[in-house]
């Protein structure tokens, strides 16, 4: 497509972000913009050669404070897809374990000289408090109870591919509501690109006030998913809970859980989402994860990789002194 024909404003206005902390300050035409840069990773990432030399000589740090797999691995592949050093920080290897300050450590890594940080922290607030601290770009890959906004933009980017929108879509997200960064994301996001948003949770795991982010209330998942696009599910998020949340995870599969049967009431397109890692058995039967003509999980962490190769290329190109980007 040329800049003729592009539907964004040129150049840095199209995307005017020095980081990516959060969807919640992005607007639509923001959004959609890191969609369609996606878009060429996607083809990329599915020829037998995946290398483009665009972010060569810079380097990349993952600051991991918190425990990943899946988004440590494609924040690495992506960068190293596109020609950069990536240098991964892993909480056990930090300072901050041997009483550091996350200012401190933030100074530390800004006199790194980095291009760009990914960072994942434990605590609401951490990464834009680093963000505030450092010279380059900085991408959240999850801090707290915050947000995980590149979740929700592979989640975006995986219900375009298949079903051609998210316009007018309606969207049920069930499950941990109530600790999830990433249902938060994906609740800004896609309301913002004009689906319709349900949750649905035990009381004990749905947020207070929830209401005012413009999604429909449900604790009746048969109900949740009537007429639905799309399931997401969530993961119970154990390790962030204090008490009793639920009766047990066998009372929680028989309310809340995916299973074959309760799929069954909804249409024979509506997809199946979830970010990982699964309780597969609680939140989600392997019958239905593993359906291969309903089941969106393994393309969303295809989409995970092009959508954060799009988001460190788009925030590095005033690095790269990329035309327009200055």
């Amino acid at each position: 497509m040329t800049s003729r024909e592009s539907p964004y404003p040129p150049g840095s206005a199209a995307f005017p972000h020095r980081d990516l902390v959060g969807i919640d300050v992005l607007q639509p035409h923001e959004i959609l913009f890191l969609l369609d840069e996606a878009a060429q990773w996607v083809e990329l990432g599915r020829r037998p050669t995946k290398h483009d030399d665009r972010l060569a000589g810079l380097t990349i740090i993952n600051a991991f404070f918190e425990n990943s797999t899946r988004t440590l691995l494609s924040f690495e592949i992506a960068g190293k897809r596109l020609g950069a050093d990536v240098v991964n920080m892993h909480a056990a290897q930090s300072s901050i374990k041997k009483g550091e300050t996350l200012i401190d450590t933030a100074m530390t890594l800004n006199a790194m000289h980095a291009d760009a940080i990914v960072i994942r922290h434990g605590s609401s607030g951490a990464v834009q408090l680093i963000a505030d601290k450092v010279d380059c770009p900085v991408l959240n890959a999850g801090d707290g109870q915050h947000e995980h906004p590149t979740q929700a933009l592979l989640d975006a980017l995986t219900i375009r591919n298949a079903k051609g929108r998210i316009d007018g879509l309606t969207v049920v997200i069930c499950g941990d509501i109530l600790h999830s960064r990433v249902a938060r994301s994906n609740i800004l996001c896609l309301t913002s690109l004009g689906a319709r948003v349900r949750v649905c949770a035990p009381p004990a795991l749905m947020p207070a006030g929830i209401e005012e982010m413009k999604v429909e209330v449900f604790h009746d998942f048969n109900t949740a998913i009537e007429g639905v696009d799309v399931v997401m599910m969530l993961r119970l998020q154990m390790e962030r809970m204090e008490g009793e949340f639920i009766p047990s995870p066998r009372e929680y599969r028989h309310l809340y859980g995916l299973t074959e049967e309760r799929l069954a009431r909804t249409s024979p397109d509506t997809l199946v989402m979830h970010p990982g890692p699964m309780n597969r058995g609680i939140e989600i039967d392997s019958t239905v994860a593993d359906l291969v003509d309903r089941s969106l999980i393994t393309r969303q962490v295809e989409m995970g990789v092009a959508i954060r190769m799009a988001c460190l290329d788009v925030l590095t190109r005033r690095t790269r002194k990329v035309e327009g980007w200055q």
